[in-house]
């Protein structure tokens, strides 16, 4: 019987979904996709040939050559049509697709590198490659098929259907071209990769288990065993959980693990504490936790502040000096900290069925990501009215939202705000325009 996490939109019962990191990997890769579009339309193809081949016998044993004879002159006509689409569409796709990688390029460097990810997970641009490239391939197959018999009784094959299919392609491909266009710029936009990353970032929060009623985690007791990593070095990506959960239940323990999603972890260090018994055998450990060479938004909750951060630091420095795009990730650092004002942080713990703890998950506490989301900006804030004045809207919005026990970071950054403005901003007339609060900076 299989483990699962227990999710705060599950109702009782109910078997909630797992996280899947294969399915978040794919996500993040760009050959997966084309690769099945062109395995799947050669599939298509072999299906297509069929029918055809099926509608000559049949026209042949009717004696219907008449229309066989139609068929043969449709199918000089379709075999140009077909041979212009395949050396046109491969140009089509070297041309549109290097367009994107300067506009990608472009991107990256006046918002922060780790934005070209977007463009990777974006879904309609790996439907539009995907397209693209199968109906390159379909148009070689077809041309295959063409019989060269001029005798309506000695041909084999005429690819009628083949032919039509090659046509919805082309059509399907100029409709993702549109799409793909209107996507693109959109991306291109600040304020779209703003709204892009705070959706990511909601996503990780709401999958977050949060403990049910009368479900407080009970003390793991002293640490029994250790795992250390042997993988090679690089990011905790993410973690299989529930294959973690279904190993410490099988071996009747608590793993606890030590690093942080979006660690960098060293072979060697310890990556995991066992409580309550011996750590377990490493082939059952096998796969269970994912590194790699950059963090992504899959269990990260801190990735998404860390790339609008990011934004607004880059947008503050000399070279851009754009202090409305800092406002803009502000917006969303207030947002996502006020989604997590009252929810359980520091730690999440993933039961098994029968409601035992058996993983425990660090995540950033609360100090944590109000420092990720205020620190850096805070400090290029001095000499920006508009940043100061969104900062300290911010702050004091967060302040009426979060309990008390979490305000203690809110203040200490509104404070820090004042001083460094007070030393910045010497006239009272301009420090008193840049200390107050203004949810759109200067409107």
């Amino acid at each position: 019987m299989s483990d699962w996490m227990v999710t705060p939109s599950t109702s009782a019962g109910r078997r909630p979904r797992a996280l899947s990191p294969l399915r978040e990997h794919l996500r993040d890769t760009f050959w997966f996709a084309p690769t099945a579009a062109m395995a799947g339309v050669f599939v298509v193809w072999l299906g297509a040939q069929s029918l055809d081949t099926a509608l000559v016998d049949a026209l042949r044993q009717d004696g219907d050559y008449e229309t066989l004879e139609e068929l043969l002159r449709f199918s000089e006509d379709a075999k140009a049509v077909v041979s212009a689409v395949g050396s046109a569409m491969m140009t089509f796709i070297g041309v549109v697709f290097s367009i994107s990688l300067v506009a990608v390029q472009m991107a990256s460097g006046q918002f922060t590198p780790r934005v070209v990810r977007l463009f990777v997970r974006s879904r309609i641009t790996k439907a539009t490659f995907a397209v693209f490239l199968a109906t390159f391939v379909l148009t070689l197959l077809v041309l295959t098929s063409f019989d060269t018999a001029g005798d309506p009784r000695a041909v084999r094959s005429v690819p009628l259907v083949q032919s039509v299919l090659t046509l919805g392609m082309v059509a399907l491909s100029l409709l993702l071209f549109v799409l793909y266009v209107n996507t693109t710029l959109r991306l291109m936009r600040i304020s779209q990769v703003i709204a892009r990353i705070a959706t990511e970032s909601f996503r990780v929060a709401a999958a977050m288990p949060v403990p049910a009623d009368g479900q407080d985690a009970a003390p793991l007791g002293s640490v029994t065993a250790w795992v250390a990593h042997e993988g090679r070095a690089g990011v905790l990506r993410d973690v299989h959980i529930a294959r973690l959960v279904r190993v410490a239940r099988t071996h009747g323990v608590v793993l606890r693990l030590i690093p942080r999603i979006g660690d960098f972890v060293v072979p060697g260090t310890p990556l995991l504490a066992v409580h309550g018994g011996s750590a377990p055998p490493r082939r059952a450990l096998r796969y269970t936790v994912a590194v790699g060479v950059e963090r992504t938004y899959h269990q990260d909750l801190g990735f998404g502040l860390r790339q609008l951060s990011d934004i607004a630091l880059r947008a503050l420095s000399s070279a851009i000096n754009d202090p409305t795009t800092a406002v803009q990730a502000l917006d969303r650092v207030v947002q996502f900290l006020a989604a997590l004002s009252r929810h359980p942080l520091e730690a999440v713990t993933h039961r098994d069925r029968r409601g035992a703890v058996r993983l425990v998950q660090p995540v950033p506490g609360w100090t944590e990501l109000v420092d990720l989301g205020f620190a850096e900006a805070r400090g290029c804030a001095a000499g920006n009215p508009q940043v100061s004045r969104r900062m300290l809207a911010g702050l004091d919005d967060l302040l009426l939202l979060a309990p008390p026990e979490r305000r203690e970071p809110l203040l200490r950054h509104r404070e820090l705000l004042r001083q460094a403005v007070a030393r910045a901003t010497p006239a009272p007339a301009d420090r008193a325009f840049a200390l107050h609060p203004d949810r759109q900076g200067i409107g």
